[in-house]
């Protein structure tokens, strides 16, 4: 199995910043995009930031400009910079990564717990 463990969640006051890091661990043959989901309370999960094995970033337009997505392929991390948060940012991150746990096996999608971040004064 391929496990994703997420760091980094607190209070900010608006304005703030925080950098959210997620580490994948395990059985790993390769790990191909790696990215981060939100979900707010009573609102569906919504993409905020993937990353391809490349480094090519991509950028939910909420986010676009104030977060920066980056990742460390050797180390099988990533991780979050956002910065001029705004109380909507309020929700639980998480972690996702699409990988191979074993030779000759489909891609999978795999999950952290996630991490609550909350913007407010």
């Amino acid at each position: 199995q391929l496990q994703l463990v997420e760091s980094g969640g607190g209070l900010v006051q608006p304005g703030g910043s925080l950098r959210l890091s997620c580490a994948a661990s395990g059985s790993i043959v390769t790990i191909y995009a790696m990215g981060w989901y939100r979900q707010a309370p009573g609102k569906q999960r919504d993409l905020v930031a993937f990353i391809t094995r490349g480094g090519t970033p991509h950028y939910a337009d909420s986010v676009k400009g104030r977060f920066t997505i980056s990742r460390d392929n050797a180390k099988n991390t990533v991780s979050l910079q956002m910065n001029s948060l705004k109380p909507e940012d309020t929700a639980i991150y998480y972690c996702n990564a699409e990988g191979v746990i074993a030779p000759m096996t489909p891609k999978g999608d795999y999950w952290g717990q996630g991490t609550q971040v909350t913007v407010s004064s």
